[in-house]
Parts: C-alpha cells; structure tokens; sequence
C-alpha cells in the first residue's frame, strides 16, 4: 500500500525526476508503541521490515542484491525479543539503505523515509494534522498505530484495485512476483539474522 501512499509517491516522483540527483543512501525508519503479543525477530523483519523491502526498490528502480541484520543493545520493554533492529541493503545501482525497526519505540507510531543523493536530500514530512499549543509549548501529535497514518493509502489502492476489476484493465498494484521478490530479501535478512549479521546475498526463485 505504500506504493499508493500520496507521500511517497511524491518522494518517487521527485527521484525520477532528478530532484536530488543520483541516490546515494536511503535512511528508513518504522517505529510503533508496542509490539503484538508473542512478537520475535522474525517479526520483525516479516511482518514490519517487508514494507521497506518491497518499497525502496520500488523507489530507486534498482532491486535489492546483499543485505546484513544487527541489533542495538534492546529495549527493556520487552523480553525475549532483539529490539530495535538495524539493517543494511545494497541495491543493483550501488545505493546503501539503512532500515531501522523498533517495536517498542513507546512514543507513537512513525515512518521516515530520507534519500541522499549527489545533488542534495529528500525526505517525507510528519504528516500529523494538529498542532497543540499549550502551557508555552508547541506540539504535533503521533498516531497510536499505523491505521491513521496510512489510510489514505489504503483507500486509494482499494479504489486503484476495484477501477481496474470494473474497467479490465490492467491493475496498478505489487505483482505476486513483487512479493516474491521482497520474501526473498527478508528470507536473506533473517539468515543474516541467525549467522552474526554477516552479509548474505539476495537469491529469487526463478518463476
């Protein structure tokens, strides 16, 4: 759904369109109150990391080909789970990506996206709709999960979805091999995971 996020397909945008030049780092950031009931590493990486994988080559026009995973001391939040994460992907264009994931970041819910390129930086924006002014401070709101933040595109891949079914067209959404694809980078992630972070080369099954 991030494909149809109005932020981040102005972010893609502006890259196709040279506005920072060549990329030369992205720097991704998912942080949420608290992680689900019987959350692991895996989970991580599977259920909160996948969207970066499926979304910064989708950004960059370049697949991801060598990935690395490493954790932080972890939060004393929870037990028995490594939180935050940090990982490091390559792209076929030589780009690096930072992906960092921390469940119990206890705060909000929040994404970051920054692209660094040869020619300047581009980053989406909090997109939080109040301001608080109160006792001489200034505040933005952070949403409690992910459904606030990423309605919008939801409704719109939804919408996206029903005009191709209605009109037979052909459909704007990630293929089955889109999600093959990020599978097999979180597949090379986890096995980083569980041999001291080295780096692990992406492969993705023939189809």
């Amino acid at each position: 759904m991030r494909r149809f996020d109005p932020a981040y397909v102005e972010l893609r945008q502006a890259l196709a369109a040279g506005a920072c030049g060549a990329p030369l780092l992205l720097h991704c950031v998912s942080r949420g109150v608290s992680s689900a009931p019987g959350a692991t590493d895996e989970f991580s990486v599977t259920g909160s990391a996948i969207h970066e994988f499926d979304t910064v080559p989708w950004l960059l026009g370049s697949p991801v080909t060598e990935v690395s995973w490493h954790a932080a001391r972890a939060t004393t939040a929870v037990s028995g789970l490594r939180d935050p994460h940090l990982m490091l992907l390559r792209t076929a264009d030589g780009a690096l990506t930072t992906v960092e994931v921390f469940l119990n970041a206890g705060y909000g819910y929040g994404i970051r996206c920054e692209v660094v390129g040869e020619q300047g930086a581009l980053a989406l924006t909090n997109p939080a709709r109040l301001v608080t002014d109160s006792v001489r401070a200034r505040s933005l709101g952070y949403p409690a999960d992910w459904r606030p933040r990423f309605a919008d595109a939801y409704r719109l891949e939804l919408q996206a979805w029903t005009d191709a079914v209605a009109t037979g067209g052909p459909s704007p959404l990630a293929t089955a091999h889109d999600g093959l694809v990020a599978g097999a980078v979180a597949e090379a992630v986890i096995a980083s995971m569980k041999d001291g972070g080295r780096t692990v080369a992406v492969q993705v099954p023939e189809v």
